[in-house]
């Protein structure tokens, strides 16, 4: 069973890849990165075009075409351009990267607060809308922390995410999100030095199209 997984960050390939590895290793994995698109979203100044959507539909005509069964975008900052993807393909599972992890920590949460923590700014321009509306939703962003993942220093990347999401249980928040594949790493710090349910992309994405492919 083929998984097309479309990356628009290289530090979003090994945190999705590894859960799969563990979780479900009898799927078979097939990774495509553009880490042009993040980069170029950063800085046209034109959000998300239709050049942008051309883009992803592009990568995911190509993914289904070598026989992909389901498709899982690992960047949050493409809302619109994913689900412009999925309405074309009703017929096979197409997965935002961050759609069962809403799910989950909206569950989690039990009506109480939810805090989001993202390293990728134009992430909180697009994510939050993708909660219910009635969501208890407080966002930060890890400022630094992915240019310290850039460098190869995670240890200050998991440390940056940690204080982010300290700021968040201060506002009350008793679920940690981390809206970003490649944050999936501080997952266990952050629970070890806040104690709350912290819930990442990959974790939540693999359950997703366990249930959605019989997994």
């Amino acid at each position: 069973m083929r998984i097309a997984l479309i990356h628009a960050l290289a530090h979003s390939v090994a945190p999705i890849n590894e859960e799969l590895a563990r979780a479900w290793p009898q799927a078979e994995r097939m990774n495509l990165l553009d880490d042009s698109l993040s980069a170029d979203l950063a800085r046209n100044g034109c959000g998300l075009d239709a050049t942008m959507h051309e883009r992803f539909e592009a990568l995911a005509a190509y993914a289904e075409g070598t026989g992909a069964r389901a498709i899982l975008f690992t960047c949050s900052a493409f809302g619109p351009c994913i689900e412009a993807v999925a309405q074309r393909r009703p017929h096979m599972p197409v997965l935002k990267p961050n759609e069962a992890m809403v799910a989950e920590a909206v569950a989690a949460a039990g009506g109480g607060r939810i805090g989001l923590v993202a390293s990728f700014a134009p992430t909180l321009a697009s994510m939050p809308a993708e909660f219910p509306a009635d969501t208890d939703l407080a966002s930060g962003l890890a400022e630094g922390a992915m240019e310290a993942l850039n460098r190869g220093d995670g240890v200050g990347h998991d440390d940056l995410v940690v204080e982010a999401a300290r700021r968040l249980v201060g506002q009350g928040c008793g679920v940690i999100a981390l809206a970003q594949f490649s944050m999936a790493r501080a997952q266990a710090a952050v629970h070890r030095a806040l104690g709350v349910p912290v819930l990442t992309t990959p974790g939540s994405a693999v359950r997703a199209l366990q249930r959605r492919l019989g997994g």
